[in-house]
């Protein structure tokens, strides 16, 4: 869960009094750039952010719904803004993928809520928060009548059409030294367990001009790393007239002054191109890192999960990515206890991860999302089997990444400084490039002096489970 400040004035002076406005942002980075442009919107038109729910007068969420745990988060965080209104009469909105898969069942069962806006539809907000602002003109008011409550306005697209551009406002949050790109939204996949295609829509990808401006942009800010995200970065462009490519996205943005790393974040392992391998090996800003959620090894599974290609790819696409990219980290991801998920096939898994010895990898349980292909298919795994495989995995992965970090002691690498370090104010911190921002560890630094984004030569000390510690001197 994150609040938000943002770090530039309002430029313009909406109608009326101008609000105090609360954002409480939940889920993964896509949905995090989603609430900085509402943040823009918000300050543009005249309002101001507020530190905390007491101080709003308009309190807005902007919700998750990948999976279970995000559901309940969300649903629980409505509701403790919902408690706010008994006392100071704030106005509620809720936003992103609950809103939007949601949207009937939580106006009937939260009456606190004023607005809600699909995952497409969050634009909409600064015309919604203003005292006396018009309802839009596709909402859907609830009816009136005698002893009748009033529902919230619903505003939710059939089929998510919106993406940002370069010219959208927009207002950071957390680190000034480190930014997320949404390079495309949506995704076109049919994989059997993921609800994102009915949440966010087709894939439409943005141009690469528009891209190269808003790096430019925030090369200007002060930023040092930008992240790459999409629901499907290797499919970037597909949809653009004259099919433009990831790897031609990154020729244009590679040299931009000020932008020390840029990372790709959730590439997919059966779209990887020659031409992609090439620019990512030989560009030096570009960071040797790839997220790439693998899900399964198993042909058996990749069937049932729809996940279009074999164990076969998967196993090459790992060797050529290590013998063609000097010093690659790869992150990567599966899911156990898919329906269908066998004793064997988790063994069949849980080898490959041991052969594969990935740098960063996740494991997570399947969780069943209605009206996916696989909530209807027989076979389906007890809770209790798929918590015991996942431990079992994450153990051994916990085994792997110690190896590797303790392998490392000795090396000098660069260190991207993000502050004082939590741990103790006698330390800094910060990340290698083998780390991602919020989910692969933490360098601790010592015997040295830096700012936020500086980028510093260190040498390893020490290496833990997913921590790295370093020294300034050399």
């Amino acid at each position: 869960m994150a609040a938000a400040t943002p770090s530039t004035p309002a430029s313009n002076t909406a109608a009326g009094t101008p609000q105090r406005v609360y954002f409480i942002s939940l889920g993964c980075p896509k949905n995090q750039v989603d609430s900085e442009v509402m943040l823009g919107e918000v300050s543009q038109h005249g309002h101001t952010i507020a530190d905390t729910a007491e101080d709003a007068d308009v309190i807005v969420v902007n919700t998750c719904a990948f999976i279970d745990a995000a559901k309940e988060e969300s649903i629980d965080t409505i509701l403790e803004m919902a408690e706010h209104k008994k006392h100071g009469g704030q106005k509620l909105v809720v936003t992103g993928c609950l809103a939007q898969r949601y949207a009937a069942d939580i106006a009937k069962d939260i009456p606190e809520i004023d607005h809600i806006l699909g995952s497409a539809d969050f634009s909409a907000i600064a015309s919604i928060i203003g005292p006396g602002a018009p309802t839009p003109a596709t909402a859907k008011p609830a009816a009136k009548g005698k002893g009748r409550r009033q529902l919230p306005v619903i505003k939710v697209s059939e089929t998510p059409a919106y993406i940002y551009d370069a010219t959208t406002p927009r207002v950071r949050i957390g680190k000034g030294h480190t930014a997320y790109v949404k390079i495309a939204e949506g995704c076109d996949r049919p994989c059997s367990f993921c609800i994102i295609p009915k949440l966010r829509g087709p894939q439409r990808s943005r141009s690469i001009e528009d891209i190269a401006r808003e790096v430019t942009q925030l090369a200007g800010q002060g930023v040092k790393e930008i992240n790459l995200i999409a629901q499907d970065l290797t499919r970037y462009g597909w949809d653009l007239e004259g099919r433009p490519t990831l790897a031609q996205l990154l020729a244009a943005i590679a040299h931009t002054d000020g932008i020390e790393w840029i990372r790709l974040h959730y590439t997919f392992p059966s779209a990887f191109s020659d031409e992609l391998i090439d620019i990512i090996a030989k560009e030096p800003k570009i960071a040797k890192y790839i997220d790439v959620p693998l899900q399964h090894i198993s042909d058996d599974m990749l069937k049932i999960m729809r996940r279009g290609h074999s164990s076969r790819v998967t196993r090459a696409l790992v060797q050529t990515l290590r013998e063609r990219i000097p010093g690659v980290v790869i992150r990567t991801t599966f899911i156990v206890g898919h329906p269908g998920e066998t004793d064997a096939s988790f063994e069949e898994l849980y080898n490959f991860v041991k052969e594969a010895e990935f740098d960063h990898m996740g494991a997570f349980t399947y969780s069943v999302e209605p009206g996916t292909h696989a909530a209807e298919l027989p076979d389906q795994v007890a809770p209790k089997i798929m918590l015991a495989r996942q431990e079992r995995l994450m153990e051994l992965q916990r085994q792997i990444s110690l190896r590797k970090n303790e392998a490392r002691v000795g090396q000098e690498m660069d260190i991207l400084i993000e502050g004082v370090s939590d741990e103790s104010e006698y330390l800094l911190q910060g990340r290698w490039y083998g780390q991602a921002p919020g989910i692969d560890g933490t360098v601790y630094v010592a015997d040295g002096t830096a700012n936020p984004g500086d980028l510093v030569r260190a040498r390893v000390t020490q290496g833990s489970d997913y921590d790295l510690a370093v020294t300034m001197e050399l």
